[in-house]
């Protein structure tokens, strides 16, 4: 299965050809949009001394990527994903998408929150879907006091991820319990309207250089009242 000719280093390599071990050329026209959809579920967990303990993803992979992965990853052709083969899915995902923070983006009061790599991710095939889940812990310890910024986005915009409904991000444990949680779920249109000239620029130069995946991912909002 070839994809397109290599012309860029490692940096920029995208989820899809990552996963199938290829490398891709630099983004340009066709990919300033998504070709890999996800069904994603966030949780920001807290510990009981008001501190940030963790954050959990589930990612859920449409049917025609996942099949993809079946092709690629299904070494012995009986049509399914064995646990070892979903193991060396979940293992390539976890060590190729280091460079991008899996995706998780974390400011706390302004400041971005540094996250551990995840000690292991776990795959599952269900029903068409490959589907991935694993967690990762904050580097130094972070008090839940003030603004935190929960976003889950692909910058190279290849990827969306997609939280269908509100109680898709969610927050749980005893230290939030002085917190109020809101999800914001930017208007795409107004955006692309309001940027138009610059973006046009942006999105056929270096798609992964922009912040316009930023500016319209859905976020999680947890404003904390200190102790």
């Amino acid at each position: 299965m070839t994809l397109c000719t290599a012309q860029k280093p490692a940096s920029k390599i995208l989820l899809l050809v990552m996963i199938a071990g290829y490398v891709t050329a630099a983004p340009g026209p066709a990919a300033a949009h998504p070709h890999i959809f996800v069904n994603a579920k966030f949780e920001a967990v807290a510990d009981p001394d008001g501190n940030l303990a963790e954050v959990r993803d589930v990612w859920r992979f449409d049917e025609v990527f996942s099949s993809s992965v079946m092709l690629d990853f299904d070494k012995n052709a009986n049509l399914k994903l064995d646990p070892a083969e979903l193991a060396a899915v979940a293992d390539t995902v976890r060590n190729s998408l280091a460079q991008y923070n899996y995706y998780i983006n974390i400011t706390m009061n302004g400041k971005t929150v540094a996250l551990a790599k995840p000690d292991v991710f776990h795959g599952a095939y269900e029903d068409g879907s490959l589907v991935l889940s694993f967690s990762q812990k904050p580097k130094q310890k972070t008090a839940l006091k003030g603004v935190a910024v929960f976003s889950v986005y692909d910058p190279t915009l290849y990827t969306a991820l997609d939280f269908a409904d509100d109680v898709d991000l969610k927050i749980s444990g005893d230290g939030f319990a002085r917190c109020n949680r809101k999800v914001v779920r930017p208007d795409s249109k107004e955006i692309l309207a309001e940027n138009q000239a610059l973006l046009t620029t942006l999105f056929f130069s270096d798609p992964s250089g922009t912040n316009y995946s930023q500016l319209v991912a859905t976020r999680l909002e947890v404003r904390c009242n200190a102790r």
